[in-house]
């Protein structure tokens, strides 16, 4: 647990924002546009990533879930991988022991809120077009806590890396970049590649291809498209990882440390972005017959070898995710006239691709 938190600690002070990327990668672009030849767009700039540069994805942090056919009898599987520790470990543990008791079987898609989020579980648990009774949960589930919505750095000494260690990178990092303590994703050199501070937080970073986002106290994973998180009754509820849901619109980033964020959706979102909007209240199915059938969920590793998904991410530690970054935020490919100087990290999404298998 040290180990990861130490890292993560390391990444989120010390990996340099996008406004402020090594001069490498500003003289590249420079250089291109004095010889009249297309920069190239964030795409082709993946496509070039080195074989080294992708990490492997472990069956046992993905999830398949199958879902009914469509009215055209096509196949629908979304693959979820989940969160890697330190982060949200007692959700996605109980995650594990819902999808391997069979629990999530034979569940449905339950509320599609347009522009928000799809969410599924049991149709009769807290769920107001639904009066029959809840499935009982599988036994061997751990405890939830809100408090574990959010990694501090203030117990550290205890449990964790010391606030006063993580306080000494970040110092580190902004007189190393040359950055105000209002300024952490400013660069004060270049206008085209100006950040704003995020609005949510001191600061965000990518760590091990998740984004994070920091107050210097503690770290959190963000709400973007795509993210899956639990869903909860009031506090101090904070859900078993019976009913889960992913974001199908703007990133609500209000929702950050007030709901544990255990995954993201790595393959098959159009699956439930695309679903038919539901018209009762938070946009739950008022009529059953509109909620979609979730046949199976299960962990890749317990899977057959041959029916394992494979995929692999680009490292956010690795060059070409930084000019990756960095080309998010200033678009210089053709179809763009003007760079945007910025970019917020829900558009920075991270590489993650299949691997034939």
């Amino acid at each position: 647990m040290t180990k990861h938190l130490i890292s993560l600690a390391a990444a989120l002070a010390l990996a340099a924002p996008l406004a402020a990327q090594d001069e490498n990668s500003r003289s590249s672009s420079e250089a291109v546009a004095q010889t009249n030849i297309p920069a190239p767009s964030p795409n082709q700039i993946v496509e070039q990533a080195e074989a080294e540069e992708w990490v492997a994805i472990a069956p046992e942090d993905l999830l398949v879930m199958t879902l009914a056919p469509d009215a055209e009898g096509n196949e629908r599987k979304v693959v979820i991988q989940l969160m890697p520790a330190p982060f949200s470990e007692a959700w996605t543990a109980n995650i594990r022991t819902f999808a391997r008791s069979g629990w999530y079987d034979d569940i449905t898609v339950n509320r599609v809120q347009d522009n928000y989020v799809v969410q599924w579980g049991d149709a009769n648990y807290d769920n107001p077009e639904s009066e029959g009774e809840p499935k009982e949960l599988p036994a061997g589930l751990g405890k939830t806590d809100e408090n574990d919505y959010a990694v501090s750095f203030e117990d550290a000494d205890q449990q964790f890396v010391g606030r006063r260690q993580f306080r000494i990178f970040w110092e580190n990092f902004r007189e190393a970049n040359g950055l105000s303590v209002n300024d952490v994703y400013r660069s004060s050199h270049d206008d085209r590649q100006k950040f704003s501070d995020d609005a949510y937080a001191r600061a965000w970073a990518f760590h091990e291809g998740w984004p994070y986002a920091t107050d210097l106290k503690e770290a959190w994973p963000i709400h973007c498209y795509g993210m899956v998180g639990v869903g909860r009754n009031y506090s101090p509820d904070a859900g078993t990882g019976a009913e889960l849901y992913t974001v199908i619109g703007h990133a609500p980033r209000h929702l950050d440390r007030n709901i544990a964020l255990v995954g993201r959706i790595v393959e098959g979102i159009e699956h439930l972005s695309s679903l038919p909007r539901g018209k009762g209240q938070l946009g739950f199915y008022e009529d059953e017959s509109r909620r979609t059938p979730i046949l199976t969920v299960r962990v890749a590793s317990d899977l057959p070898a041959a029916e394992q998904p494979l995929f692999e991410y680009l490292d956010s530690g690795s060059k070409t995710f930084a000019r990756y970054a960095e080309a998010r935020a200033n678009r210089r490919d053709p179809f763009f006239n003007v760079p945007a100087g910025g970019a917020d990290v829900c558009n920075v999404t991270v590489p993650i691709r299949r691997v034939a298998e």
